[in-house]
């Protein structure tokens, strides 16, 4: 059964179709991109911001502009001992932020990596209440520009296909931006099936579910079709290690599939029992992670 306010929702965006779906298309669009609440909802994650503050206190905060707004990024130096190491680019899921992926920052640095984190608008350290996936492609861009590039690009759930829909160039006004090996774990493969669902669970009419999606065109240059990631990773020729958890209740195993269907340059990794948000803190993916990002150091040095 509905909820009451998804119920209130209906009826008023029913009402609104009624005199104009281009009006109701826009309304969903802002119901769709709006991010939830930054305080923690329980204590497993206050625990978890708790955990990682002393690891979020080795960063260098950076604050990178984009048009439209800011964000906000935290730069974990590679350890003194370790030398110059690769250069990572980590990026969460939505509803979460760069502090619950403290394990992995943690262990990447910890096998001589750089990496930048990155707060998506609306999330974490950085400002605004709403998200969209071009909004995500242009904050990729301006910490490619910042940072001069990245060797590894790592992300989580929305961060993954994000990572993978800069590499495509689908955002019209935005260089393609890829690194020489991505990392993509519990990442959705495209976002015709959200935006299908979002439509079908406020029982939008034909024209107003086509104006929600063509408010996407209007941001992007793009339809929603075209923001298709394993299309993108048939054409974009590096490694690429997909991770999945087959108990995953958030976001399918079938995306994880369709990756590893579209090349013989992705490889697709079971972590199964970790779901979709355990998953990013847990010791074998991140050990599996490492081993994917060094493997051609590793190989040249045998």
């Amino acid at each position: 059964m509905a909820s009451f306010a998804i119920e209130v929702t209906r009826l008023g965006l029913k009402c609104v179709s009624a005199f104009s779906p281009q009006a109701a298309g826009r309304l969903v669009f802002r119901l769709f991109s709006l991010t939830p609440s930054r305080k923690a909802s329980n204590a497993k994650e206050k625990a978890a911001l708790a955990a990682a503050v002393p690891v979020m206190a080795r960063a260098r905060p950076v604050t990178l502009s984009y048009a439209g707004g800011w964000v906000m990024a935290r730069h974990f130096e590679a350890r003194a001992e370790q030398g110059a190491g690769k250069r990572i680019l980590l990026v969460h899921g939505w509803g979460s932020r760069s502090d619950y992926l403290a394990a992995m920052i943690e262990g990447l640095t910890a096998d001589g990596a750089e990496v930048v984190a990155l707060d998506w608008p609306g999330h974490g350290a950085s400002p605004g209440r709403t998200l969209t996936m071009p909004a995500a492609v242009r904050a990729i861009d301006a910490a490619w520009r910042h940072f001069g590039g990245f060797d590894v690009a790592v992300g989580h759930s929305f961060g993954g296909a994000s990572l993978v829909c800069a590499a495509g160039g689908l955002v019209c006004d935005v260089p393609s931006h890829s690194a020489k090996r991505m990392v993509l774990v519990g990442a959705p493969s495209e976002m015709t099936w959200l935006f299908k669902g979002f439509g079908k669970l406020f029982r939008l009419s034909p024209k107003a579910q086509a104006a929600f999606e063509g408010v996407v065109v209007r941001l992007s240059g793009r339809r929603v079709e075209e923001f298709d990631a394993a299309r993108v990773l048939a054409r974009v020729a590096v490694p690429v290690l997909v991770i999945h958890a087959e108990d995953d209740k958030e976001v399918s195993a079938d995306h994880a599939r369709r990756y590893a269907a579209a090349g013989c340059n992705v490889e697709l990794h079971w972590a199964n029992g970790f779901g979709h948000r355990r998953i990013v803190s847990a010791a074998p993916v991140i050990a599996r992670i490492n081993a994917f990002v060094h493997a051609g150091d590793r190989k040249a040095a045998a």
